[in-house]
């Protein structure tokens, strides 16, 4: 096995043409799988067996079941064919969703039970309590564990290729089909994703440390 550096190089600026779709993926479906995340966390919260039971089946279903199998039947399952965009966003945004409920729920759990009687003692409901004096503790707590699901989804991505999306690992495929090459398209992709994960890594300790410091 050789590596042919000169097709990687060469091929850097066609792949890269990819990387919106990657980062464009994956920060859309992050900040809604948070958005989704938080709201089944409340949602489990609340004093209703139906609710909870819910958000229970949800969870275990979603975290149960492969991302790809999911994608699949989004794009070729349902009677109405949703586009590649939009049932790649809607499989990322419900497989975060469901991981980021249960980082958010464990964070919650650990947040003093003494803010809460605080902020009845004060008059606040419970919606009011959750957003101003719950949320922001348990997202500081939460950050190291949000920073592995954001580096889950950028990895995950990759498996919008199965459905034609053109992001980075596609355009690899494409390259190395065309060169009878692909060792050395998928190092070369590798090395991107990982690249793009490290920056991910830095971001985390930056607002870690932010975090922290106030």
């Amino acid at each position: 096995m050789q590596l042919n550096f000169e097709l990687m190089i060469k091929s850097i600026p066609y792949i890269l043409l990819g990387l919106p779709y990657t980062l464009g993926i994956s920060i859309v479906t992050f900040t809604l799988g948070n958005i989704v995340g938080i709201l089944l966390t409340a949602l489990g919260m609340l004093p209703n067996r139906f609710a909870k039971g819910f958000v229970r089946l949800y969870t275990s279903f979603i975290r149960g079941v492969p991302s790809l199998v999911i994608l699949f039947i989004l794009y070729f399952g349902l009677p109405y064919q949703l586009s590649a965009l939009t049932a790649t966003l809607i499989c990322f945004t419900l497989t975060s969703s469901a991981f980021i409920s249960e980082i958010y729920r464990g964070a919650i759990s650990g947040v003093d039970a003494g803010q809460w009687d605080a902020a009845y003692t004060l008059d606040l409901n419970f919606s009011t309590t959750m957003i101003r004096v719950i949320l922001p503790q348990a997202i500081r707590i939460s950050i190291p564990s949000l920073g592995n699901v954001a580096m889950d989804l950028l990895k995950g991505t990759s498996l919008a290729a199965m459905i034609t999306i053109p992001d980075i690992f596609q355009r690899a495929k494409i390259v190395g089909g065309r060169s009878f090459d692909y060792m050395s398209m998928y190092i070369l992709v590798a090395l991107i994703y990982w690249g793009l994960c490290i920056l991910i890594e830095l971001i985390q300790k930056r607002i870690e440390k932010r975090a922290n410091y106030n």
